[in-house]
């Protein structure tokens, strides 16, 4: 997850930290409960004392989000165990078999802390570290062992597994405020525009249209852009819930929709990753341009977007005078390379394909399949 603050991450530091002290103050009570059974009582105390600094801070260092990185996780665990190990020093032989380690539960400490900082992989591997740390003390495996290092696994894995379904949730409430608070400034937006751009090009429309001349293709233009302005302003590209890499395409083509180009998309979502919706959108540009540059004006165009499952296909028909045999071939030799590079290599690179219909007289109908 990384040092980055966030909001769920400061109650649960502040419970390790707790749960730290806690057990700092149960390994001192259990230290002097078996003070008498230890070689090294001098010794016990000073690896108490090196436990006490370090809950003081850890707990400090832990509640700062930019010192919560791997090298404070892995200093960590490597005093948790430095601590448990020294058991044996300070025990001496036969001392763990009446008495628990000396860290006792406060050894926990660290590893729930690696789960929450580094993720249920380090949890299991603090487990089993234990575990073997443990083996290394007694000499041998048996319950004690076996108890510890399962309590460490399921502790460490709930605790690493929360920590990760907690993170993910809040990014995607804060997405979703984040889109709210979006969608409100659009809609504002729109209530401004509507009052007054979309008024005068419609205005502008319905007298070009009646005075005729060239008035009327002013108030053509008009109209075509009061229809892209209408689709620009009425749907906004958004990110696919749980996927920040993925947008939808029916915003984005719906933006394109103008009094000469008719845009239909499903009821719900086609969500691709942004850099296949952007080459997408790109191709189909390429496409409108050319009934633009090579179709007499007022030639219609129809935008068509399916969602297939794994398949996307995106289909730009128009009614123009089409084109003979071979003219798209004859470009590409020609250097001319609007369908070859623009629409059919943009395509091609997706893992897709690109089918032309044509006809003199008939219209021409391009299909973009790309796949998910």
């Amino acid at each position: 997850m990384g040092a980055a603050a966030v909001g769920f991450e400061v109650p649960l530091w502040r419970g390790i930290a707790v749960f730290r002290a806690a057990a700092l103050v149960h390994a001192v009570a259990l230290m002097l409960q078996h003070l008498g059974r230890m070689e090294h009582p001098a010794l016990a105390w000073g690896v108490t004392a090196v436990m006490a600094v370090w809950t003081a801070a850890a707990g400090y260092a832990y509640a700062r989000p930019e010192w919560r990185c791997r090298p404070l996780m892995v200093a960590d665990l490597a005093i948790a165990f430095a601590c448990m190990l020294s058991t044996r020093l300070v025990g001496g032989a036969g001392y763990l078999d009446a008495a628990p380690p000396l860290t006792a539960t406060w050894f926990a400490a660290a590893p729930l802390a690696a789960a929450v900082l580094g993720g249920r992989r380090w949890a299991v591997g603090a487990a089993l570290g234990y575990g073997a740390a443990d083996v290394l003390l007694r000499g041998a495996f048996g319950a004690p062992v076996l108890n510890g290092v399962v309590l460490l696994l399921l502790a460490g894995y709930a605790v690493g597994y929360m920590a990760h379904i907690a993170a993910e949730a809040e990014h995607r409430f804060a997405r979703a405020v984040e889109l709210e608070a979006r969608t409100r400034e659009r809609e504002r937006l729109a209530r401004s525009i509507h009052d007054s751009v979309l008024q005068v090009l419609a205005m502008v429309q319905r007298r070009g249209t009646a005075l005729g001349g060239e008035a009327a293709e002013l108030g053509r233009l008009a109209g075509e852009q009061e229809a892209a302005l209408r689709g620009l302003i009425g749907r906004e590209p958004s990110a696919a819930p749980g996927r920040p890499e993925a947008v939808d395409l029916c915003g984005r083509l719906e933006a394109l929709a103008s009094a000469a180009v008719t845009v239909s998309t499903p009821a719900t979502e086609v969500s691709l990753p942004e850099r296949c919706a952007a080459e997408v959108e790109a191709a189909v540009r390429a496409a409108l341009a050319n009934v633009d540059r090579h179709c007499p004006p007022g030639t219609r165009v129809w935008l068509l977007v399916e969602d297939e499952g794994g398949t996307v296909t995106v289909t730009v028909r128009d009614d123009g005078p089409g084109m003979p045999a071979g003219r798209a071939e004859r470009a590409a030799a020609d250097g001319r390379l609007g369908i070859a590079q623009s629409i059919r290599g943009r395509i091609r690179d997706l893992g897709g394909e690109v089918a032309i219909t044509t006809a003199p007289g008939e219209g021409t109908e391009i299909e973009m399949r790309v796949p998910r």
